[in-house]
């Protein structure tokens, strides 16, 4: 048994033994379980690639004189922001597009600039406009504003999450006679291809199926710099079929992350437009799983093969909600670039970036060997078993006109 406090320790003394979820599958075969828990502190985990449920919240400071944006209206780059926080504190989030933007009426759209091309832009130092309008009160008169900011302009901007980090997720093909556009990407008619959005083996809730270690309070490399989980995420599903090493089968645990975006970098917050879709942020995140003993040492051991994901249909079941889908696959079979289903050789693409998830893995680690970051305890578990976090559907009730 181990402790956080030890490994800091560790990490302080420049002791600390940290390895990437790839490398520790080979050390524990090599070693054995036992003696490699002894050894082992720290195992790196990475994903990177598009999360849509990412935004930021950004306060601008005062005007002279004052302006009330809260109940206005907000731009930023061309861009909407949700104003009904207070006057000048504005939220924008990753899928906002600009009012002009002729969206899917040109099909299918290309969404070349939303939120997500903002938050990048920003952390680019880049200078963009802020434009807003309101209705002026008599301790905020102002009633327009049009300026240019720069990041460095603001007092704060703050990247909040509020679902990353998708614990495994459906295998999407299109068995219609039509190419369709989706968040999955461009998925060819008649099972043309199929393509899948997990970094597999690498991934943080692969490697900590059961949160027996990420919670609330963890400390992450978000976008380049240092977040934290802040709670799980929306649509978290821990209540999904497991396999015996508790492996979901079906899209489960999701994190919520949020971070200090002064701190971070343009080449992990990457604007990201989806053909016929919408715009969106692509994101790299990375976690520590402490080695505390055996068990959390033999959790990030899984591998690609032991990793299932269903294959959903998004011409029909998907956008109809319907629980069908077309059998399983590895990570191991969708990273070797092709899958058979039905009998039929099948293409597959990853929207998950493979090579960049092993290059926060390996980054976090040399943070982590060179004392640039230590480890926190989560001050709260995330839900794992109980059925009241179980994702629930939308329950659609007739409204009655003219009644509330």
């Amino acid at each position: 048994m181990k402790t956080i406090q030890e490994i800091n320790e560790k990490i302080k003394e420049g002791k600390v033994v940290v390895l990437t979820a790839e490398e520790v599958i080979d050390f524990v075969a090599e070693k054995g379980l036992k003696q490699a828990a002894k050894k082992v502190d720290v195992v790196t985990t990475a994903t990177f690639g598009p999360m849509c449920s990412s935004g930021i919240y950004f306060n601008t400071g005062h005007t002279k004189p004052r302006i009330k944006m809260g109940g206005g209206q907000a731009y930023l780059g061309g861009v909407p922001c949700y104003t009904g926080l207070a006057a000048v504190d504005l939220f924008l989030g990753s899928n906002a597009i600009p009012d002009d933007d002729p969206r899917n009426s040109v099909y299918p759209g290309e969404f070349r600039y939303g939120g997500g091309h903002v938050i990048s832009d920003l952390v680019k130092d880049k200078d963009l406009v802020l434009e807003a309008s309101s209705y002026g009160t008599d301790c905020y008169p102002r009633k327009h504003l049009k300026t240019y900011i720069n990041i460095k302009d603001l007092n704060e901007v703050v990247l909040c999450n509020i679902r990353n980090c998708y614990q495994n997720y459906t295998v999407a093909v299109n068995t219609s006679d039509k190419v369709i556009y989706t968040y999955m990407g461009i998925l060819r008619q008649k099972v043309g291809n199929a393509n899948y959005c997990c970094a597999g083996a690498l991934s943080p809730l692969m490697n900590d199926p059961l949160y027996k270690t990420i919670g609330i309070g963890t400390k992450v490399f978000l976008g380049g710099g240092v977040g934290f989980v802040s709670w799980w995420g929306t649509q978290h599903n821990p209540c999904v079929e497991r396999s015996k090493k508790g492996v979901p089968k079906y899209p489960a645990g999701t994190l919520s992350l949020i971070g200090d975006l002064k701190n971070m970098s343009p080449e992990w917050l990457v604007g990201t437009s989806m053909l016929g879709y919408g715009a969106t942020l692509s994101v790299g995140v990375g976690v520590p799983i402490p080695i505390l003993n055996e068990e959390i040492l033999e959790y990030t051991t899984v591998k690609d093969e032991d990793i299932l994901a269903p294959i959903m249909d998004y011409s029909k079941d998907y956008p109809n909600r319907e629980s069908r889908n077309l059998g399983f696959v590895s990570y191991a079979q969708l990273k070797s670039g092709q899958i058979e289903i039905k009998g039929k050789k099948v293409p597959t693409g990853s929207l998950s970036s493979i090579s960049k998830a092993r290059r926060i893995a390996n980054i976090l680690k040399s943070w982590i060997t060179s004392g640039k970051f230590d480890l926190t305890e989560a001050v709260q578990k995330i839900p794992s078993s109980d059925s009241k976090y179980k994702c629930k559907p939308l329950k659609e009730r007739t409204v009655e006109n003219g009644k509330n």
